[in-house]
């Protein structure tokens, strides 16, 4: 056999078709955890709807002084505690999606969601801090820190859990409206009821409505419909096609966009 004759009957090694990127069943995985954590920490943010009853002896003004529990104040503060961080957790699973929308405003939703949770830690500590205080046994001298320290909760909430989640709808819902990954009346709604919140905040602030009156409560439902139904959606269902999916080439998608008709499908 001649050299020429043993040259091409060498094997040759085949080269990956993936070209050393993961897979595209693994990127949909991915893709897919990505959805069902933030879902689950969007879902998981709502065990604080009992707090408005579990605070409701902290607000009484010889709360500082007074007989009976306080149980219901500390256990609203851990499930308080668990909403901010799961509210972080959100950011931080849909990141790697939507900065491929805008980096720029997907960071803005980490922070924001950030300072919404730190605004809450805040508010929680004041709170224990006024348990403290009562199990201490300070006497009535301490009425006036316990007043001071309630209405620190009141001022944190409102900007912790009414005006940065009013941010977070109009951050996150235009990065979802634009890149189609959930159907787009989702982030509508967050996006009609950030200004409705807003403007909620606003009246609250100078004292035109309580933060628990009817009309602050109905203000807040858009914001709420929008993070629980944006919830239950991407544990369901996930991500809908979408451009930004696919002209990723570090992931080792097709640097091709979808057809308008393909993304709304």
């Amino acid at each position: 056999m001649t050299m020429s004759n043993l040259i091409a009957t060498k094997p040759t090694a085949t080269k990956s078709a993936t070209n050393g990127h993961p897979p595209a069943s693994a990127r949909l995985n991915l893709r897919r955890r990505n959805s069902l954590v933030a879902g689950a920490f969007y879902l998981l943010t709502f065990i604080s709807i009992p707090t408005l009853a579990l605070y409701a002896p902290a607000r009484d003004p010889n709360f500082i002084v007074g007989p009976g529990p306080d149980t219901g104040v500390l256990f609203g503060g851990i499930l308080e505690l668990i909403v901010a961080l799961a509210g972080i957790g959100t950011a931080v699973a849909l990141f790697p999606v939507v900065k491929r929308q805008s980096e720029g405003r997907a960071l803005g939703f980490v922070t924001s969601r950030v300072v919404e949770g730190s605004a809450i830690f805040v508010g929680v500590a004041c709170l224990l801090t006024l348990v403290t205080l009562r199990q201490a046994g300070v006497g009535a001298d301490a009425l006036i820190t316990g007043r001071a320290l309630v209405a620190m909760y009141d001022r944190m909430f409102l900007v912790g859990q009414s005006f940065m989640p009013a941010v977070n709808a109009l951050l996150l819902g235009s990065l979802l409206f634009q890149s189609r990954l959930v159907p787009r009346v989702l982030p509508a709604i967050g996006l009609i009821g950030a200004p409705l919140l807003v403007a909620a905040d606003i009246a609250v602030l100078f004292g035109l409505i309580d933060r628990t009156s009817s009309p602050a409560l109905l203000t807040a439902i858009p914001i709420a419909l929008w993070e629980f139904s944006l919830g239950v959606w991407l544990v369901v269902k996930g991500f809908r096609p979408s451009p930004i999916l696919v002209t990723d080439t570090r992931d080792g998608g097709v640097n091709r966009p979808l057809s308008p008709i393909a993304a709304d499908r």
